[in-house]
């Protein structure tokens, strides 16, 4: 069997090449831009949070929180009595 190459064929040929390799860029470029927007959301939500945490903090700065042994939210063993000294 022989076959013959026409200049049609190549042309073609050459078309459907060129035409998956933009196919093929067109896809990179989104899922890079899908990546990118992930990556941002990500560093926006983790920056929300730092300052939700930071905003807490400020909140409560010199305030004395009192924790009862009777708690249930704290074991037992993690509570230690302070001894205090009278000082002249």
């Amino acid at each position: 069997m022989v076959i013959e190459a026409s200049v049609t064929g190549i042309f073609r040929t050459v078309l459907i090449i060129l035409g998956a390799l933009v196919l093929l860029r067109f896809l990179g470029q989104l899922m890079i831009a899908k990546r990118n927007m992930e990556e941002e959301r990500r560093l926006n939500e983790r920056t929300r949070k730092n300052e939700n945490d930071r905003n807490e903090k400020l909140r409560n700065f010199g305030k004395v929180n009192v924790i009862h042994p009777s708690s249930s939210k704290t074991p037992k063993n993690d509570i230690e009595d302070a001894d205090f000294e009278e000082i002249r």
